[in-house]
């Protein structure tokens, strides 16, 4: 029984939305708190059971290389000025790596099923997860882990799924389902960003899923749009059209959308006030400001 070892991380895009920050800054590396969002991500793929992440980068290598690299000169200095606490974050992050391999392949912000493509040599014939870093689900099981279980019985692609109220869906991918179980799903169509009061079901991708070989194959013949991407859902579709197994596990967390300015701001609103540490002083701030 095969088992997820691989995550891939597409960080190739340009960060649009996120202009004009996003000329200078990874949108990746953007603080959602205390600590940026590709943090999340490889935090969820560690304790989820993942040993090697693949990122797929532009430019922006050195940024993520030099966020998960040591730095001792630092270190030093904070050690010079007995700043143990910071020195505590330092190690958390140095403690996150252990054990994990990091790789890095390049892309040129073709869309993101081009992004996937450029990590097949390194995923070999084995099935991976695909984490896009600016989807984060606040849950007790990481959602990573709840594709892997599930995949441990169905062997078969799995792409986590989300219930959204029906005026919400029109700017996501929907599926158009089957039910097998609770909360399980046999794919039956894709649509992406429905026309209002059309989608086929208020259940939207979010930015996970686990892919097998076959999903490489028909990214490969799936022709670029009209903007010259390759588009993991317009290669989903097509499987689905040609009868191959497809499942959909709905996700059980809080999805914290941060693909853009006000997702990132909800979000960050969200996890401050339930943060262990600022939440009581965020929450008395709302209620003294009387924003709350």
């Amino acid at each position: 029984m095969a088992e997820i070892t691989k995550a891939i991380l597409p960080i190739a895009g340009l960060g649009t939305r996120y202009l004009p920050v996003s000329k200078a800054i990874p949108k990746e590396l953007l603080p959602l708190v205390d600590k940026p969002l590709v943090q999340y991500a490889v935090e969820e793929a560690k304790a989820s059971g993942i040993t090697e992440i693949i990122f797929v980068v532009n430019s922006n290598r050195k940024f993520i290389e030099d966020y998960f690299r040591r730095s001792l000169k630092l270190e030093k200095t904070l050690e010079e000025r007995k700043q143990e606490h910071l020195l505590r974050l330092l190690k958390r992050i140095e403690e996150l790596g252990e054990g994990m391999t990091f790789s890095f392949v390049s892309d040129k912000s073709l869309g993101d099923g081009h992004a996937i493509l450029q990590a097949k040599k390194l995923v070999a014939d084995e099935p991976c997860l695909v984490m896009f870093p600016d989807d984060v689900v606040d849950s007790e099981v990481p959602c990573a882990k709840q594709l892997c279980q599930v995949f441990k019985t169905a062997q078969k692609p799995v792409f986590a799924l989300y219930e959204l109220k029906e005026e919400q869906v029109f700017a996501y991918g929907v599926a158009r389902v089957e039910t097998i179980a609770k909360r399980f799903y046999k794919l039956k169509e894709f649509v992406e960003k429905p026309n209002p009061g059309t989608a086929p079901s208020n259940l939207v991708w979010l930015g996970r899923a686990i892919i097998t070989p076959e999903v490489f194959d028909y990214l490969k013949k799936t022709r670029p749009n009209k903007k010259g991407e390759i588009i993991l859902a317009e290669a989903l579709s097509q499987m689905l059209r040609d009868g191959i197994m497809v499942y959909g596990y709905e996700v059980e967390g809080k999805w914290l959308e941060c693909g853009d300015k006000i997702g990132w701001l909800r979000s960050n609103l969200y996890l401050s006030l339930k943060h262990p540490e600022f939440g009581k002083t965020m929450t008395a701030f709302l209620k003294e400001e009387k924003l709350l």
